[in-house]
């Protein structure tokens, strides 16, 4: 059994595309193609179930197009539009371990990969010489990269959103094993939500 805290959502299925079965999933993160996995994980009705896939072709920077096994018309297909589409993250941990042992920098012409990543924020008062402090913010729930100022909206633990300025000067460190962001932010910045 799949449990929810053994996953990340990589996405959801955003409509059926043809009659004999193929799916659009549209994506924040790509894992599966840098992995070796052959199946995504749905969530359906509260429960993490494997889909395993024949294929697939990309359609666009985001999108793409699934052939599961047993999903063989458009009707089977259809049921499964708005599902939410999840990765595990022990193989997305595995991945990042093997690039960084062959020196491979995390690919971040695609921001939105960085959906559900959480951050946490150096405690400048708290912290030492010899001891870096930091406190959570939150998990990101959404980025967007559609102009300059990339912004992400970070929801912590009670709800709260809070929309913060993505900037390098600000990344300290992105650990896509652990999917944790470490920022040095101005602590205006986090005062102004």
């Amino acid at each position: 059994m799949i449990r929810p805290e053994e996953v990340f959502k990589i996405g959801h299925i955003s409509r059926t595309h043809g009659v004999k079965g193929e799916v659009e999933i549209q994506f924040t993160d790509d894992p599966f193609d840098r992995g070796e996995l052959d199946y995504l994980v749905f969530e359906m009705d509260g429960i993490m179930v494997p889909f395993f896939f024949s294929e697939y072709r990309y359609k666009g920077g985001h999108n793409a197009l699934f052939t599961f096994e047993d999903i063989d018309s458009e009707e089977k297909a259809r049921r499964l539009v708005g599902i939410s589409v999840y990765y595990p993250k022990a193989e997305a941990a595995r991945i990042a371990q093997e690039a960084a042992e062959e020196g491979e920098e995390m690919d971040l012409s695609s921001l939105r990969a960085l959906t559900g990543y959480r951050v946490f924020a150096i405690d400048e008062e708290e912290s030492s010489e010899d001891e870096l402090a930091t406190y959570d913010l939150g998990e990101i729930t959404h980025v967007d990269d559609s102009s300059m100022n990339t912004l992400i909206t970070v929801v912590d633990d009670e709800d709260e959103e809070r929309l913060l300025p993505l900037h390098t000067d600000f990344i300290v460190e992105i650990d896509p094993a652990e999917r944790t962001l470490l920022l040095d932010i101005p602590l205006e910045l986090l005062e102004i939500n």
